[in-house]
This record gives C-alpha cells, structure tokens and sequence, in this order.
C-alpha cells in the first residue's frame, strides 16, 4: 500500500503547491488537506494518514500547540513544512523536541518555479517519516544520573564521539543528561542546519551535567566537555602532544550532509584509535557506518543504537549490517553500557 499524507497549511497556495509536488511520487497513494488544526483533527481520526506534513503558523491552534497534544493522543509522524523553519531555529527545535520527525522550508513560489531541490527533500523526508517510529511524550520520563568511578589520569586520553541525523534530537536528550561531569570529552556530528546547532547545543546544556557548547575551530577536548559540530561545517579531530582539538573546515557534503559523521569519525579512527569509543544513534541513510567501520577496525569499541528505540532506524541498521557496531543497545541503555565498558578498561 502507498502512503497515505495530510498536507495541513492554512494557505490554499501552500497546500496545493504541496500536494503537486507529492502527488507526482508512485509511493503516495493519496493527499488530503485541511485548512487548520481543528479540521486536520477530524481528518486524523477518520482517515489515518500515515505522515502529516504541518504548517507552524496556522489560526485558531497554532502548529507547534497542535503538534504536541497529536503526540500524547494519537502519535503519527510529522514533517513540519513551514517558512519559519529557515529562520526561526528555536520554532524548529521546538517542533522536534515535541516529537515532529523532521523539517523542510516552505517553498514560496509557485510549483513550477521551486527548485529540484526542496521538491526531492520534501518527497525523501516524507517517505522517510512513513516508516518512523514515534513515541508517545507522555511516556517520556526524566533520564536518570549515573555514576562513573574513573582513574583522571586514565580518562584524558579517552573520549566519545557520536552521529545522530533524523529523531537525533529526541535521542540526545535522552543520551547526554545521563552522563556525569567526570565523563570522558565528547564530540557529536548531528545533521541539522547552520545556525540550528548554537541553540540546539544551549539546550542540551542546560539539561546536562557535563558542559555542552557549539563547537569552535581549534577548541580543545576536555573532560566533562561536549562539542557539537556547527551547522555547514565538518568537524576532525587532532592532536597536539597529549591534547585533542578539533579543526572544522567546509569542503564538498560526505554522504550528503555537511557536517558528515563519517568524516569526523575517520578522523578518530587515525588520531584516537583505540581510545575513543564510537556511538551512532538514530537517522535516515548510511552516514557514520563506514566511519563508524574504521574506529573499531582501530580496536576501539562501537555501540549502535537498536532498533525499538530508534525514530528511524536506518544509519545504526547499516552499521551493524556492516560489522561496524560491537554492541547495540536502546537509547536509555547506551549511557550506562559505555560507562561500564570505560571502569572496565582501566
């Protein structure tokens, strides 16, 4: 069966540009619209659709309002498909942090005029949300502290790297805060846009025992330190004498994303090797797995998030299919299962 979508935009000019465009794809069997929140509602209940591609300014409820009471009654998944996901950062983080899958700018012109581009990105996130799993945020409880007993001396040349694309958000907050301040450096590779990662990085900051900031040219690894990898910008790591740093750089886009996981993960795999240990979470397509491959062909340990937990279980999938993951586990399990291997090797 095809996938069945409702396009809820209180633009008539939107919706039907929308529908155009997925309309021409074989894999979507239908296209429904509704007009606002409360009409879009009616429409869930009776018809099901399996994705829902949703406007963030709307009357009478706005997208993001909508958004979280359809994730505690009736979890579907959600491409949120408005103008203010390209300069509003903070409106797009709160509609993923709410449970929405992912996020496309709205094309403002006419159908014909929009760009290749935005007309494959929306047809590819909205394949890619029919099959994602999404959870109920009622069920989402707070993550609980844990305890790491480490040797200082031990853990400086350690250190973490994770990738995390599609539902990476979600599973960040639910990864990071479970660490203590004594925890190895780490750095993350999660695909979002430039200008997105500043503020995504305050927000795990202030849930987070360890310090969580953006990453900057140059910066050094330091424990109880997380450095995100900026929007548009590929991040390796390096050394100097006993100190790792990072150098970010632009370049061409690696497995179609910049930053790339697996960029910075090859650049462990030859500056760390057995040092690091490799972590790839939730996401659509293949980035990180061969990276992911070569930091445990360095004799490093992997882990990769499983199955049940992911949003999209595409990126852990290939790495395990290639033998790049040790270990998998869920995303409230990784934490302590890393911790655990870490007291044990030293």
């Amino acid at each position: 069966m095809g996938i069945k979508v409702l396009v809820v935009d209180d633009s008539a000019t939107a919706r039907a540009i929308l529908s155009e465009i997925l309309k021409n794809d074989s894999d979507i069997q239908s296209i429904d619209t509704a007009a606002d929140a409360y009409i879009a509602r009616d429409k869930i209940v009776k018809n099901r659709p399996d994705v829902v591609c949703l406007d963030v300014e709307m009357p009478r409820m706005d997208g993001i309002t909508f958004l979280k009471k359809l994730m505690i009654h009736m979890p579907i998944p959600v491409v949120m498909v408005s103008s203010l996901t390209q300069k509003g950062a903070q409106t797009t983080l709160d509609a993923l942090e709410s449970g929405a899958v992912d996020f496309i700018a709205k094309p403002h012109s006419n159908i014909y005029e929009s760009s290749d581009e935005i007309q494959e990105e929306l047809l590819q996130k909205v394949k890619s949300a029919a099959n994602a799993k999404v959870f109920k945020r009622s069920k989402v409880g707070r993550s609980q502290q844990l305890k790491y007993n480490n040797s200082l001396s031990e853990t400086t040349q350690k250190l973490i790297v994770i990738g995390s694309s599609t539902g990476g958000v979600e599973a960040l907050k639910a990864f990071l805060p479970q660490f203590p301040r004594n925890t190895p450096g780490m750095l993350i590779v999660q695909h979002m846009p430039a200008d997105f990662t500043k503020q995504f990085a305050q927000c795990l900051d202030s849930i987070c025992e360890m310090d969580v900031r953006e990453a900057k040219d140059g910066d050094t690894l330091n424990i109880g330190e997380v450095l995100l990898a900026p929007g548009d910008k590929h991040m390796v790591l390096r050394q100097f004498g006993h100190r790792y740093f990072v150098q970010l750089g632009g370049g061409k886009k690696i497995s179609g994303h910049r930053p790339s996981v697996d960029v910075l993960f090859n650049s462990v795999s030859k500056t760390a090797g057995a040092n690091a240990i490799g972590v790839i979470l939730t996401g659509m397509g293949s980035d990180g797995a061969k990276g992911l491959l070569n930091i445990r062909k360095s004799g490093a340990m992997t882990f990769g998030q499983d199955k049940n937990s992911c949003v999209i279980y595409g990126m852990p999938k290939v790495a395990q299919e290639i033998g790049a993951v040790v270990q998998q586990n869920s995303i409230q399990e990784l934490p302590r299962e890393i911790l655990q291997f870490l007291e044990n090797r030293e």
